[in-house]
């Protein structure tokens, strides 16, 4: 296996392309570090699901106001003109089809672009939660994960094996080795390491791999 993205690097290549002006929701989690790299001069307005639109960075250690936090718990800051509200007018934002795009994590991705990200089997977590509404409220729906497992096996595959959090919802995934849109229910390469080939990429990949025009460079900083 070449040498892969860390999570601070898939982070940053995914907050490269949200749009300007976009009301965003990241996820609890790995999906939180994309708050980190908003590109300068682009306004990304941030929602949390607990009740905050607009929120910032982290504050600096020894800053926090724990009466400020977002829906994973950690401390944030607000925006010159951020809104805070209850979790209820929160839902109806995000079921209300007012996102743009949501972020989050996964254990599994079918090239139909369902999701699975909550369970792993017993003894996990007990429910689904909120994810399932963004997944079906957002306008696009962005994954950010490793390509594979810690055991190495593929996250992306034909059909999802764990329980779905949404289906046919997944547009577009973010891995540590690739750039891979959904399209017409398959898995499209639109960027890979420069360092793998396509057949490698294939090899830990659980389903078929379909390429447009041109494939470009995955190509990101050291963070």
């Amino acid at each position: 296996m070449v040498a892969k993205l860390t999570n601070a690097q898939i982070a940053w290549r995914a907050a490269q392309d949200l749009p300007d002006g976009a009301y965003v929701n990241l996820g609890i989690g790995f999906p939180e570090m994309i708050a980190t790299f908003k590109p300068e001069g682009r306004e990304v307005t941030y929602h949390t699901e607990n009740g905050i639109l607009d929120f910032g960075e982290a504050p600096p250690a020894g800053e926090e106001d724990w009466d400020l936090i977002n829906a994973g718990k950690k401390a944030v800051t607000a925006n010159p003109g951020a809104s805070f509200f209850h979790h209820a007018d929160s839902f109806a934002m995000v079921r209300g089809g007012h996102l743009d795009v949501a972020v989050l994590g996964a254990y599994e991705v079918a090239q139909t672009g369902d999701l699975a990200n909550w369970s792993t089997g017993p003894g996990s977590v007990p429910a689904v939660g909120g994810a399932m509404d963004l997944v079906h409220g957002a306008k696009q729906v962005w994954v950010v994960t490793d390509h594979v497992t810690k055991k190495g096996e593929p996250k992306l595959l034909e059909k999802c094996r764990l329980p779905l959090t949404g289906v046919g919802c997944v547009t577009t995934v973010y891995t540590s080795l690739a750039v891979i849109d959904i399209v017409d229910r398959r898995f499209v390469v639109r960027e890979k390491l420069p360092s793998m080939s396509l057949e490698d990429l294939q090899a830990v990949t659980g389903a078929p791999l379909a390429v447009g025009a041109t494939v470009g460079d995955l190509i990101v900083p050291e963070l």
